[in-house]
């Protein structure tokens, strides 16, 4: 966001412990725009949950507060938000038929019934599935339910949606099909979404902009492009997407670059990110991707002897992992199409790679 912004959602300051002594969540600082998709990634326990819980009102702030549209929240009882949610388990109430699960949230609202009938009849619309008024969660699959919870949380038109892992419990192809539906739906209706998930490729695929937490704050908050090709440090390269990551010390800055030695005494030139002074650790993240086979005399800046370990079939690539540098499990991506050779276990070769695709990070 612009600083001249006024953010639609913001964090100040927010603190939470359940027991007065660990923060699950560390003194966090977050905007957030109107109409943003925003993706809170990060592995279980690093308080990505909990942050949206708060948001939702269903867990209290230890400090710090939450203003939406910059009235503060903290007093404001859940049921009074204006907030649409969606969870992994849909929450369907399985005695209701699919209109009467919908018409619910804005019987409670006390709406008329020819304005309840309009917005059910939209919102099914909406997700495809009209016909399907007068059927009961039972009688749906995963994919339907799912829809029908997500219907449910846009009927009474709020200002801001809550999604909590939703397509979880779905298997990967519908999960992958749900991905795209979702980001359909927000594109077309303008909705501010806060999304939480520990799938990387779920969030890299729907988000404008994801943070990854860890330990209770944020890494790093950047676009899915910049996450994967430009991480700040190894605990956010390492997390997004796969990498090689080689340990080893910085032996000297040259401008942006840095030789760094590794173990064995292998020196490679990368892009001084995070790294520090000469003489003290860092961690070189590499994506596979970015790794060249047999590269032309001075193509690339980096150039090692490697031998092939293994093989696997990916189908739309293969993954070859290398004894190069001292280690045995360093992974290339070779794209699967005709007339690339790639070798098999056993065979030796030149792999290489250009310094700025190499990221000297912290020593992580």
């Amino acid at each position: 966001m612009r600083p001249d912004e006024t953010a639609f959602v913001r964090f100040a300051g927010v603190e939470k412990s359940y027991d007065g002594r660990t923060l699950v969540v560390r003194r966090l600082d977050l905007d957030i725009a109107r109409g943003e998709f925003l993706t809170l990634l990060g592995p279980s326990g690093s308080g990505k949950t909990t942050c949206l819980m708060m948001l939702a009102g269903f867990e209290p702030l230890t400090r710090g507060e939450i203003y939406l549209e910059g009235r503060p929240l903290s007093r404001v009882p859940p049921h009074r938000r204006d907030i649409g949610m969606v969870f992994q388990n849909y929450a369907l109430f399985p005695h209701m038929t699919v209109a009467e699960n919908l018409a619910f949230p804005l019987q409670v609202r006390r709406l008329g019934r020819s304005e309840i009938e309009a917005r059910v009849r939209r919102a099914l619309e909406m997700v495809r599935l009209s016909g399907f008024e007068h059927r009961r969660p039972a009688q749906l699959s995963g994919g339907q339910q799912q829809r029908v919870a997500l219907a449910r949380a846009l009927v009474f038109e709020p200002r801001l949606v809550l999604m909590d892992e939703p397509l979880g419990a779905l298997d990967k192809q519908l999960r992958e099909n749900m991905q795209y539906e979702l980001k359909r739906l927000h594109e077309r209706l303008g909705i501010t979404v806060v999304y939480v998930t520990h799938d990387q490729g779920e969030a890299l695929t729907m988000s404008d902009r994801v943070a990854v937490f860890d330990s209770g704050r944020i890494r790093q908050l950047a676009t899915p492009r910049r996450l994967y090709e430009e991480p700040e440090n190894a605990f956010v390269a390492r997390f997004i997407g796969e990498t090689n990551a080689l340990e080893g010390r910085v032996r000297r800055r040259e401008g942006r670059f840095c030789r760094v030695e590794l173990e064995g005494g292998f020196e490679v030139t990368a892009l001084a990110v995070a790294a520090g002074m000469p003489g003290e650790p860092t961690t070189l993240s590499l994506r596979p991707e970015r790794v060249w086979l047999e590269p032309a005399p001075g193509e690339v800046e980096n150039a090692f002897e490697a031998e092939v370990v293994e093989l696997v079939y990916h189908g739309d690539h293969l993954r070859l992992v290398l004894a190069v540098c001292g280690r045995r499990d360093f992974v290339v991506k070779v794209p699967n199409r005709p007339g690339v050779h790639v070798p098999g276990p056993g065979e030796r070769l030149v792999v290489g790679w250009r310094a700025e695709d190499c990221r000297a990070l912290d020593a992580g």
